[in-house]
C-alpha cells in the first residue's frame, strides 16, 4: 500500500453479543454492528473523511425514517480527538443529551460543560463552624440552616482503584459516576461504603469537607476559587459557614463530574438547555494515530518517506436501528413500519368465507409479479377481526382487505400509517399500493 491508494475505508458486519435493553419494545438487542474504519495520510484528509461519513450516516438515517441528533460525546476507550454519536430521542434511551434551541448545540451530558461560578464581591466572612445535629443530607442540612441547596457543598468520597478521592459539586447537584468513571479511567470508581469509613475515622460521614484533607480533591466547576459554601467540618454533628474556595480549602483539580439539569446555561451560547433521552444508533470518531502508533502503520508518502496513517472509526448499531425504527413509529395498535425498510410492500387481507380467500390468493400473485414483496394472510380459521387487527399490529404500509365487493371487482387499500381507507377497482391495485 501507499499514499495513491488514500484515503481508504474498509468496513464489517458483525454480531457483537446480545444486550438487554429494558422498557424496549423489542426486549433484547442482538447488537448486529457496522464497523467502518478509515486511514488517511494528514489531519486534514481525516476530517474529510470523517464529515464525508457523518454526512452519509445522517443520510442513511433519514432514509430509514429515524430523527436522530449528532451530538457531541466522550470517545471513551476509543480515543481520539473529536467523537459524536447519533441519538434517536426516545423516553427509554439509555443516554441523556442536552440540546439548545437558540444555538443548535448538542452533546451528551458526559462532555457537557459547567460554567463557573463568579466569585461574589467583596471578601465573605471568615470561616465559622455551626452545630448541625442531624443533618447528614442536604435535605435535613438546608432545612436546619434555612439556606438553599445551591449555597452548600457536597463531597462525595469514593474509591478510585486504592486511592481515596473526594468528589466536591453543589447541594442541589449529583455526582455524575459515569463521568467521573470517565474522568478517573482506568481506575475502577465506587463510592465509600459503611466499611471504608470505618477503617477511616477521620473522615465522618455526612459531614467530610474539604478542608484539612488527607486525600486528592475533585471538584465542579462552580466551585470556583472566591466561592463560598456551608460544607461539612469533619466532626460529626457539626458543618461551617463561609468555607471559600482558595481561602480555606484547595482543589486539586476541577472537573466536569455534576449532573446537568435543565435550565443550565448552553456552553456554546448562553441559552436554556433542554434535555432528552435517546438510543444510540451510531457513533462516529476521528481516533488519530493512536492505533497505528500502536501497530506501526506506516505507507510510502508522495517523496518515498514513511508516513504513519491517521485513522477514523465509524459504526451503526443495525439491530438497534430496527429497534427504534419500533420505538419511533409505533402507536397504540402496533408497529408502523416506514415503506423503505418494511418487510413487506402490501399485506392482502381476505374477510369472508366465500370466494375471498381465492380472490386474495390471485390478486397476491398478480401483485408479486410486478416486484413487490406481498403478505398474504391465508389463514382459513382466523376471523375477519383478528386478521384485520394482525395487519395493523404487524404495521406493512398498505393493506388490501380483500371483501364482499370483491365480486363487483372492488377491494379496500388502507394505509397503516395514516389510516386512511380507499375502495380501489382491481386493475389499479398496483397504482394504489405504489403511490
Amino acid at each position: 500500500m501507499s499514499y495513491r491508494d488514500l484515503p481508504l475505508l474498509v468496513y464489517q458486519v458483525r454480531q457483537s453479543g446480545a444486550v438487554q435493553r429494558p422498557g424496549s419494545r423489542l426486549g433484547e438487542d442482538h447488537n448486529l454492528m457496522k464497523d467502518a474504519y478509515s486511514f488517511d495520510l494528514d489531519d486534514a484528509a481525516l476530517a474529510k473523511s470523517y464529515a464525508a461519513v457523518r454526512e452519509a450516516y445522517l443520510r442513511v438515517f433519514a432514509r430509514l425514517g429515524l430523527t436522530v441528533r449528532a451530538v457531541a460525546a466522550h470517545s471513551g476507550a476509543m480515543g481520539g480527538s473529536a467523537s459524536e454519536e447519533f441519538l434517536a430521542p426516545a423516553p427509554v434511551g439509555e443516554d441523556t443529551f442536552v440540546a439548545c434551541a437558540a444555538c443548535g448545540y448538542a452533546a451528551n451530558v458526559e462532555v457537557v460543560p459547567s460554567v463557573p461560578a463568579p466569585a461574589p464581591p467583596g471578601e465573605a466572612p471568615p470561616m465559622t463552624e455551626v452545630p448541625t445535629p442531624g443533618s447528614a443530607t442536604i435535605e435535613t442540612l438546608t432545612a436546619a440552616l434555612g439556606v438553599p441547596a445551591s449555597a452548600t457543598l457536597k463531597n462525595v468520597l469514593v474509591m478510585a482503584g486504592d486511592e481515596v478521592v473526594g468528589v466536591g459539586v453543589p447541594g442541589d447537584r449529583e455526582v455524575d459516576l459515569n463521568r467521573l468513571r470517565l474522568a478517573l479511567a482506568p481506575a475502577p470508581v465506587r463510592v465509600f461504603e459503611a466499611a471504608d469509613f470505618a477503617a477511616r475515622p477521620d473522615l465522618v460521614r455526612g459531614y467530610a469537607g474539604p478542608q484539612r484533607r488527607a486525600y486528592r480533591y475533585l471538584a465542579d466547576r462552580r466551585v470556583a476559587p472566591g466561592t463560598a459554601w456551608v460544607t461539612g467540618a469533619n466532626k460529626p454533628g457539626v458543618h461551617v459557614r463561609d468555607a471559600v474556595a482558595d481561602r480555606d480549602f484547595t482543589v486539586d483539580e476541577y472537573l466536569d463530574v455534576a449532573t446537568v439539569a435543565p435550565g443550565d446555561p448552553c456552553p456554546s451560547c448562553g441559552g436554556p438547555l433542554a434535555l432528552d433521552r435517546g438510543v444510540e444508533v451510531g457513533h462516529v470518531f476521528q481516533l488519530g494515530r493512536k492505533y497505528t502508533d500502536a501497530f506501526g502503520v506506516d505507507v510510502p508518502g508522495p517523496d518515498g518517506a514513511p508516513v504513519r496513517l491517521t485513522m477514523g472509526s465509524y459504526g451503526i448499531g443495525v439491530s438497534r436501528a430496527v429497534a427504534v425504527i419500533a420505538e419511533q413509529h409505533a402507536d397504540e395498535r402496533g408497529l408502523v413500519w416506514p415503506r423503505e425498510v418494511s418487510p413487506y410492500d402490501v399485506h392482502v387481507v381476505p374477510v369472508g368465507r366465500g370466494e375471498q380467500p381465492a380472490h386474495a390468493a390471485d390478486l397476491a400473485d398478480r401483485l408479486s409479479v410486478t416486484g413487490l414483496r406481498v403478505l398474504l394472510d391465508d389463514r382459513p380459521n382466523a376471523s375477519a377481526g383478528v386478521k384485520l387487527t394482525d395487519a395493523e399490529l404487524l404495521g406493512v404500509p398498505r393493506v388490501v382487505v380483500v371483501g364482499r365487493r370483491v365480486a363487483d371487482g372492488v377491494v379496500e387499500v388502507r394505509d397503516r400509517a395514516s389510516g386512511e381507507v380507499t375502495e380501489v377497482a382491481l386493475d389499479d391495485v398496483v397504482m394504489a399500493v405504489t403511490r
